[in-house]
Order: structure tokens, then sequence, then C-alpha cells
């Protein structure tokens, strides 16, 4: 199995000598130095408390990544739903509550991430998932929305922007104007600060809708 590479964030130096200490012993998981995290399929992220300052470190980490599909497994306690919601939209993939981080857990959602395999809270998945279902049915369909902030008909275009296609040729299998996807492709550019149509396919990749 090729190994994943990760990067690890911590808000306490100790936590994450330790945590890279249990890893690095295991071949498929490859610990990258820091002038290389960008890099990283995975990023783990460490924290007591998961507050806003913990996801400002995590939209920081995953806007200077280089690589598109980069994931991220946390491991915290005390997750507000309006963070999770956050996170989400960064990539997170896992949630892991400090007492149930294990070596074999925490080697578990590493792995899997990269696959996209999640790893929830023991006690607490039943009501993350209801209150996603809930988020996406009744807050966000109706006017439109998806959990990534993306319109649905902006997730067509960046699809199709992922498959190589132009303006024209979007224009023309979606049965809309040049103008008209010129100005879908500007609005979630604008909306979501992202630089370019490369930015765009990778933030749609990153939060998973492709």
């Amino acid at each position: 199995m090729e190994s994943v590479s990760l990067t690890i964030l911590a808000a306490d130096p100790i936590s994450g000598a330790g945590a890279a200490a249990l890893l690095r012993p295991y071949p498929t998981v490859s610990l990258l130095a820091a002038e290389r995290s960008a890099e990283a399929d995975v990023l783990l992220v460490l924290a007591g408390e998961i507050t806003a300052e913990t996801l400002d470190s995590i939209e920081q980490a995953v806007r200077d990544a280089a690589n598109p599909r980069m994931r991220v497994v946390l491991v915290g306690d005390v997750v507000r739903k309006q963070h999770l919601l956050r996170a989400v939209n960064c990539g997170l993939i896992s949630l892991i509550p400090r007492r149930e981080a294990s070596t074999e857990r925490l080697l578990r959602a590493v792995i899997g991430a990269r696959d996209g395999r999640a790893e929830l809270p023991t006690h607490g998945a039943a009501w993350l998932l209801d209150w996603a279902r809930t988020v996406q049915s009744d807050v966000l369909t109706p006017i439109g929305l998806t959990t990534t902030g993306l319109v649905t008909r902006e997730v067509e275009v960046i699809k199709l922007l992922a498959d190589g296609l132009e303006t024209a040729a979007i224009a023309q299998r979606l049965n809309y104007s040049e103008r008209t996807i010129k100005n879908i492709i500007h609005g979630a550019m604008s909306r979501l600060q992202l630089r370019n149509r490369a930015h765009a396919v990778a933030y749609a990749f990153r939060t998973g809708v492709m």
C-alpha cells in the first residue's frame, strides 16, 4: 500500500511530538518535514477544545496547501455545531475525541482519510449525521445551496471545468449562454474568495463535492 503523507498541526508542541512519535514507525504513514507540509494528503489537527481559533488555523493550512485533495482529521473535544460545519467546509473527514484517540484509531483515520473513509465519535456519530442531514435538507436545499457554500449550478459548472471544458462548451452542455457561465464562475469565485478557475476546482475537490 502506498504510504499516506501526513502533516501535524497541534495546539501545543508536546502533543504534536507525541502524535508524531506514535505514527512515525508505521510504513503506511509518511510524516513530512515542516517545509513540505503543503504537499500532505492528510492534515492531522490536535486540539483541546475546538474553538474559532482552531478553525482559523485549519483554514490557513488548507489555503496554503499545494495538494487540492488534502483531507483533515481532527482530534479534540467540545465541538460546537457551527464550528463543525466550518470544519467540514475545510475538508474535515474524521472527528475523534481525545479520549478515543488510540494509536490504532489515529492510524486508521489517517489512512482512511485519503480515500474518503470517515472516523466519527463512538457515541456522537448519530447526532452529527442527523444534524448534517437537517442542515442540508431544511436550510440549504430549499435555496439551492450545498454545505460547501456552492449553489447547485455552480457545482455543475465547476465539475465541467474539472473535466477540461472551456466556457463555450460548458454553456452548450448546460444550455446556458456563455455570459451566464462566466457570471456563475465569477459569482462563486467572488463569494468564496477563490483566485482563479483552478482554485475553484481545487476548492470543490477539497470540500468533497467532486
